[in-house]
């Protein structure tokens, strides 16, 4: 049962959180640079002390843990997915399609191919329990991704195209996984007679199609009514990003309430936004967009911390190690790879190479297990998802720095 707030908790929890973010902002260049420590890695630490070490805080205290999980996932990916959005530049999914028909084609399908196969082979679970949670683990996370494509570091070491593309995808496949995940849920609950049927026809048509068409449309019109109101100087420029904000809430909740993809009406909803305001007047706000960033990386990963299910992962042995590696390795890297040579936008091996290697498991995965475990009450798909996604924090996070600077340093 979910008790009252005890004050004290709640300003132990402000400064738990005030002093991670403190720390990090005062001395975030030698963490990441010298240390190769990212946010979401102090932040995970963070929450693990207050969680399972000190049993300070306990999430199903608060309500259920799945719900909470969720749908705070769910705020993040929005204000996240704005945020990627305005980072590209305009029309990005329009100017370089044939590469991303590429990545969120043939790629996510092998990706949701294979690490199906692989937790099926490994964990000897239920062929259908297999293919959700190797849909869970396909999309790559654009909270985690941000960490590693934007930012002076990533500007100075990496390319526009490498950052752009990965920052796209990450956008594009969070929503595009939403179909993947349904088949089997659809499978796997017995409310639904037909389920290949509903696939189709609603989950793709409208969940997909119509999610695609309003948050283009609500996007657009976004866009024109801020020109409208800076033309009338009805608006200040720091009232920018609380707009932003504002509109990823409104798309998010919205497009929800009429039992559609949210999280991919929002991306689309910055894609529409950018086709009518432009990078030069909003560069000016990435910095402030960064901090905010900064802030729902933090928070997400610390609740994260206080979720992890050390139990259960006991219960899971050997395999679930050999599972995180063989996800790790094999789910995206050999088969970016093998289709280099059709996507227009790479150049080279060494690009494949890096953007092969970083397709981060996280936030993404986080609010689909928990959606996934919500409708089907299975308890292993939150297990095995949250042991993966803390091997992709804590992997791709220490790896990202060197990586990218032998990227720089070899780079044609």
């Amino acid at each position: 049962m979910a008790q009252s707030l005890d004050p004290t908790k709640f300003n132990f929890a402000l400064l738990s959180l005030g002093g991670l973010l403190f720390s990090y902002a005062l001395l975030s260049r030698f963490f990441k640079q010298q240390l190769y420590l990212s946010a979401p890695m102090f932040a995970l630490v963070l929450g693990i002390l207050c969680g399972p070490v000190f049993n300070i805080f306990d999430l199903h205290a608060w309500g259920t843990q799945e719900l909470i999980l969720e749908e705070l996932s769910r705020l993040a990916i929005a204000v996240q997915l704005i945020s990627t959005a305005l980072h590209l530049e305009s029309a990005y999914p329009f100017k370089h399609w044939r590469s991303l028909v590429i990545i969120i084609g043939p790629l996510m399908l092998a990706m949701w191919g294979i690490s199906s196969l692989l937790v099926y082979v490994i964990l000897n679970v239920d062929p259908w329990v297999a293919v959700l949670i190797g849909a869970v683990l396909t999309p790559t996370d654009p909270v985690l991704a941000s960490t590693i494509v934007t930012g002076k570091f990533a500007e100075k070491h990496l390319p526009d195209r490498v950052r752009h593309l990965l920052a796209a995808e990450s956008g594009l496949n969070d929503g595009l996984a939403y179909p993947f995940v349904f088949l089997p849920l659809l499978i796997l609950m017995p409310s639904y007679s037909d389920p290949i049927v509903h696939w189709f026809s609603v989950i793709w048509l409208w969940d997909v199609g119509a999610a695609i068409i309003f948050g283009l449309v609500l996007g657009y019109f976004a866009g024109k009514l801020l020109k409208w109101s800076q033309r009338k100087k009805m608006m200040d420029k720091q009232s920018f990003l609380v707009y932003m904000v504002a509109v990823s809430f409104v798309v998010l909740g919205g497009v929800k309430l009429i039992g559609s993809d949210g999280i991919l009406a929002v991306f689309m909803a910055g894609v529409g936004f950018d086709l009518v305001v432009k990078g030069s007047e909003r560069s000016k706000e990435e910095n402030v967009q960064d901090a905010l960033d900064l802030m729902t990386t933090t928070t997400m990963f610390t609740l994260f911390g206080l979720a992890l299910p050390w139990q259960d992962w006991l219960s899971l042995g050997w395999q679930g190690l050999v599972l995180v590696i063989a996800i790790l390795l094999l789910r995206r890297l050999p088969v970016f790879l093998l289709l280099n040579r059709f996507i227009p936008h790479t150049k080279g091996y060494l690009d494949a190479l890096f953007m092969g290697w970083f397709g981060p498991i996280g936030v993404a995965a986080i609010f689909y297990a928990n959606l996934a475990a919500h409708k089907t009450g299975l308890p292993e798909v939150w297990s095995v998802v949250s042991l993966v996604v803390l091997g992709s924090v804590l992997i791709h996070g220490i790896s990202a720095v060197p990586l990218s600077i032998f990227y720089q340093e070899n780079i044609e």
